[in-house]
């Protein structure tokens, strides 16, 4: 019988199904390289060693089944590919390869080679989704389930009643990392101890295994739907917004409400308005245009994004999925240095959101590094805040010499002031204006009190008090009670009251 000295990405790739169905026929060479190399990635939690490793188990079991011979062969050494070589040249035995290369670099020093073709088909990954399909979750032991529905509107459905073995979600595994070589835009996005992130094709798979979770699990998902930001029905006043003056755009939601197909939207728009437009993604799954360039964090070195981007200088960059210190501290510097940036950040609301950066950042330099939140929930635009710096006395200081530099956070359709941030001894503080619902802010529970009285009269919020207004034909409503019940309004909220006559600025 033929001689085969597999490598590893022959066994990724499934050996064993190739000497099932007769496509391989010989005795099996195992060299003590590729053990020693699979042995340090299985210590070191590596999944593709593991598998590797069962592999082997695999086609060892084969053996006494279809008589052949498994033989470990050879001495260790670090540069493995070479060592296969060097053993198949002296042998004259074949090398059996999934590697493209592999096979290439043997053409050229004469070793024989036998080449795997993956099987034609579709992915079995596949059999799990449908059209409404937003992500599969498998894990050992249990029924497999899937989500399904769109972002904020889904449910969790049971895909079968039987539950998956570890030993299928392994080879379902196997075959995910194999198909990486024949799937166009898939790659391994990060390997580590316990878990491995894949790009394939549009599914991301998070796989992780055992220490880091108590069992083999399998998150796959994928985008399904795509939208452009026309889909979005948004405000002109909002669309002028985006196209004439932001540029420092946080979007913000909860996980799974549609954010990173906001951005994806967002990132098209400014490509099709002719600007240069590149994304920062860890993971890459945004499915965007070849015009708009997409860089992985993870595969990138410290400092070598920022040196790109302030390079290549272009008109926006996507910040996908901005978690730690050093996102947020590259999308300040690139923002700074006058680059349009779009962030997007995991908030249960979008003053959360906000607060990310409170602790990175001088106060005075936050209008300019942020100047439109976008809240995504549900996969609708719920609201927009804009920002922007102003010299006052805050909200609750009555005093004029506290007069100081404020953050005014602005519901941008409304232009209605919710939130002050200001300096107040050495802490920055967030205060809300007014509760966001109608019924219960300050202004409303002011503007009720005083028109139960006076109907005509007006309350405003300005320069860091609430005026209210009494035409000169109803001042004869104002009375103690009434006054007395502002008083305790005034005391209760924090808040200043002034009551002015008519439209002059005469005080009552």
């Amino acid at each position: 019988m033929s001689e085969l000295l597999v490598d590893k990405s022959a066994l990724l790739l499934g050996l064993s199904k190739y000497i099932e169905k007769g496509l391989i026929n010989g005795n099996i060479l195992i060299h003590r390289a590729l053990l020693s190399e699979l042995e340090k990635e299985t210590r070191d939690g590596l999944i593709s060693g593991e598998i590797a490793l069962d592999e082997i188990e695999k086609v060892r079991k084969l053996s006494e089944r279809y008589l052949f011979s498994v033989e470990i062969v050879g001495e260790p050494s670090s540069n493995v590919d070479n060592a296969l070589r060097e053993y198949c040249s002296q042998r004259d035995c074949s090398i059996v390869t999934a590697d493209e290369i592999q096979k290439q670099i043997c053409s050229y020093l004469g070793i024989k080679v036998v080449y795997l073709q993956p099987f034609e088909g579709s992915l079995s990954i596949e059999k799990f989704f449908d059209e409404s399909t937003m992500s599969v979750h498998l894990k050992e032991d249990t029924i497999p389930k899937a989500k399904k529905g769109k972002p904020g509107n889904w449910q969790f459905v049971n895909l079968s009643n039987i539950p998956m073995s570890a030993d299928e979600i392994k080879s379902l595994v196997g075959e995910l990392i194999n198909e990486i070589k024949y799937v166009k835009n898939s790659f391994i996005e990060i390997e580590r101890k316990g878990s491995t992130i894949v790009q394939l094709g549009n599914y991301r798979v998070v796989i992780t295994r055992p220490p880091l979770s108590d069992g083999w699990e399998v998150t796959i998902t994928r985008p399904v739907t795509k939208k452009s930001l026309e889909d979005y029905n948004l405000p002109e006043k909002l669309i002028e917004r985006l196209k004439e003056r932001a540029e420092g755009i946080l979007i913000a939601g909860s996980p799974g409400m549609g954010k990173t197909t906001f951005a994806q939207a967002l990132a098209e728009y400014y490509m099709k308005l002719g600007k240069v437009v590149k994304t920062i993604e860890s993971p890459r799954d945004m499915h965007l245009p070849p015009d708009i360039t997409q860089y992985s964090k993870n595969y990138a070195e410290i400092g070598e994004l920022h040196d790109i981007l302030l390079l290549s200088r272009p008109d926006y960059t996507v910040y996908d999925e901005m978690r730690n210190d050093d996102d947020f501290r590259l999308y300040i510097d690139l923002r700074l240095a006058g680059i349009g940036m779009i962030g997007v950040v995991h908030a249960t609301t979008p003053i959360d959101a906000i607060h990310r950066f409170l602790n990175r950042v001088d106060l005075g330099t936050i209008p300019g590094i942020l100047d439109t939140v976008i809240f995504i929930s549900e996969g609708t635009v719920k609201k927009v805040y804009s920002l922007d710096m102003t010299v006052k006395v805050p909200l609750g200081l009555r005093e004029a010499d506290l007069a100081r530099p404020v953050v005014e956070i602005k519901d941008f359709l409304t232009d209605q002031v919710e939130y002050e941030i200001y300096v107040f001894g050495e802490q920055t503080m967030i205060v809300p204006v007014s509760k966001t619902k109608g019924g219960n802010s300050v202004e409303n529970k002011i503007a009720k009190t005083v028109m139960d009285s006076i109907p005509g009269a007006e309350v405003k919020y300005e320069n860091g008090e609430y005026v209210i207004t009494i035409p000169k034909t109803e001042i004869g409503k104002f009375n103690r009670r009434l006054n007395s019940k502002l008083r305790k309004l005034e005391k209760k909220h924090g808040v200043r009251i002034r009551i002015r006559l008519g439209d002059s600025d005469e005080e009552v």
